[in-house]
C-alpha cells in the first residue's frame, strides 16, 4: 500500500510539474518553488527505480517520503509564487542544459542523503546503541546495504553535477563575458563539488572508515541546501533572479 501510494503521489507530482510548465509556456525551473518541486520529483522517481531493482530496501521509503513531504510542504507554504514568464537572463538554450543537469543531479543527491543518514543510524544500532535516533533504524535494511546504496547514488550523480557546473561556466562566459566570478551561488556550487569529490575520494580510500566518508556525503547535502535556500534568501548576486520570484 505504501509503495502504491508513493507511485500515485509521483504521478500527481509529475502532473503538477507538467501543468505548471504548460501554464508558464516554458520548462518549470524558473524559481525556487519550481526548482524544489522538480528536485523532489527526481528524488522520488529515482527511489522508485531503486526500489524496483532492490525490493529489500523497501522500508527505506518511509524516511525518503518523509524528507520529500517536508520539502514539498516548504515549497507550497513558503516558496510558492504565481506563474510568471521566464526572465530575459534565463532565456537561452543553456538554461535547459545547465538547469536540467543541476536539477537531476540534485535530485539524486537528495535521494542519496537518505540512505547516508540511515546508514549512520543503522550502524550505531548494530553496534548496540539504543538511544534516539538509533532506535529509528531498528527495521531498516542492513548497514552494509545502505552504505553501498549511498555510494552508488553519489557516484552516479557526481559526474552529472560536474557537467552542470561546467555548463554553467560556459553559459556565464556567453552571458556575462567571464566563465567564473565567485558569485555566491558559483562559490557554493564549487564548495559542494569539492565536498562531494572529497566523499568519493574518502570512500575509495581503504584507510578511511565508512562512517567518516558517509558524514562527508551528509555535509555535501547541507552545502547543497545552503546553495538553494541560504544563498537565494540571504545573498544577492548575478543569480538573484533564481530566488523566490
Amino acid at each position: 500500500i505504501a509503495v502504491v501510494a508513493t507511485v500515485v503521489a509521483a504521478v500527481l507530482h509529475l502532473a503538477a510539474l507538467v501543468t505548471r510548465g504548460v501554464a508558464a509556456d516554458r520548462m518549470p525551473w524558473g524559481n525556487m518553488y519550481e526548482f524544489v518541486l522538480t528536485v523532489t520529483f527526481i528524488g522520488v522517481s529515482a527511489w522508485l527505480v531503486v526500489l524496483a531493482k532492490r525490493p529489500s530496501l523497501r522500508k527505506l521509503g518511509l524516511f525518503l517520503t518523509l524528507v520529500m513531504v517536508l520539502l514539498v510542504a516548504t515549497a507550497e507554504l513558503v516558496l510558492y509564487v504565481p506563474v510568471v514568464p521566464l526572465v530575459p537572463a534565463l532565456n537561452s538554450y543553456w538554461f535547459v542544459i545547465h538547469v536540467s543537469t543541476i536539477v537531476f543531479s540534485s535530485g539524486i543527491f537528495l535521494l542519496g542523503v537518505v540512505p547516508a543518514v540511515s546508514f549512520l543510524m543503522r550502524r550505531g544500532y548494530e553496534a548496540g546503541k539504543r538511544s534516539f535516533p538509533y532506535t529509528l533504524a531498528k527495521r531498516l535494511p542492513a548497514a552494509a546495504a545502505l552504505e553501498r546504496l549511498t555510494f552508488v547514488l553519489h557516484a552516479f550523480a557526481f559526474p552529472i553535477f560536474t557537467f552542470a557546473v561546467i555548463a554553467g561556466a560556459i553559459w556565464a562566459e556567453a552571458a556575462w563575458g567571464r566563465p567564473w566570478g565567485w558569485d555566491p551561488k558559483e562559490t557554493w556550487a564549487f564548495i559542494s563539488w569539492v565536498v562531494y569529490a572529497g566523499y568519493l575520494h574518502a570512500r575509495a580510500t581503504p584507510s578511511v572508515k565508512r562512517n567518516v566518508a558517509t558524514w562527508i556525503a551528509v555535509l555535501g547535502f547541507f552545502t547543497m541546501l545552503m546553495n538553494l535556500f541560504g544563498v537565494n534568501i540571504f545573498f544577492t548576486g548575478l543569480h538573484s533572479y533564481g530566488g523566490l520570484s
